[in-house]
């Protein structure tokens, strides 16, 4: 005979899967703006993305209210919500900013690791670059997010994590299909596994040089353009 599950049980079985739901709304949103299919400065109906994602208004309007805490969206009060538009003054602070902590993290990184192996970023890396060839841009952008932010929380300092996630949030690659298109994509890609080449060397000056010229590149998808080394 089966026991009956306990009312409590059931309700925080409940909540596990609601917070579950919220979280992939949050996620589908977020990509979404960073690719610039949703368009910034337009007013969006919550509505309307609840029944393009197949969910229930719920979950997507607490999804909402947590990117609007990210800066990621403005909450227009009972008409929806709007991505923010930014200038190109904005995505140089943005570029700027990460070059300030992500480039000299790379150095402590390098000798946090002193010269071991790194097999999950190395997958991570030609996941990155197969996904640029294919034009599979979610799979990029999932599996760039997790090189690196995962490489930033090798050094435990959770506020740096925090920080770069929404700096990165607060980016558009508006251009990445573009140049996906045209097939600029790959060398992004194989940019982080020049990294990871460098962090298994142990050589914190090259992993720190590689890191800014990746970001210099990055600046550039943001815009839509190849842009080189400065």
């Amino acid at each position: 005979m089966t026991t009956p599950r306990p009312a409590a049980a059931t309700a925080r079985s409940s909540q596990l899967k609601s917070v579950s739901l919220r979280e992939q709304a949050r996620e589908a949103v977020r990509t979404r703006i960073v690719l610039g299919q949703i368009e910034p400065g337009q007013v969006e109906s919550v509505i309307n993305v609840a029944a393009e994602l197949g969910v229930s208004v719920t979950p997507v309007r607490e999804a909402i209210m947590d990117l609007a805490n990210l800066g990621m969206v403005e909450v227009i009060r009972n008409r929806g919500f709007r991505v923010p538009i930014l200038t190109d003054h904005d995505l140089e602070e943005i570029y700027r900013l990460r070059t300030m902590l992500e480039v000299p993290a790379m150095t402590e990184v390098v000798e946090a690791l002193d010269g071991a192996a790194v097999p999950q970023f190395r997958r991570l890396a030609e996941q990155i670059t197969e996904a640029a060839r294919q034009g599979d841009l979610h799979t990029f952008l999932d599996a760039d997010r997790q090189f690196h932010l995962g490489l930033l929380e090798l050094l435990g300092n959770r506020r740096l994590v925090a920080t770069v996630g929404q700096l990165r949030d607060q980016a558009r690659m508006e251009g990445l299909q573009k140049l996906a298109d045209l097939g600029e994509l790959t060398q992004s890609g194989e940019e982080h596994i020049a990294i990871v080449d460098a962090i298994e060397a142990g050589d914190g000056e090259l992993t720190a040089d590689l890191m800014r010229k990746h970001l210099v590149h990055s600046r550039g998808i943001w815009a839509g353009r190849a842009e080189g080394d400065s």
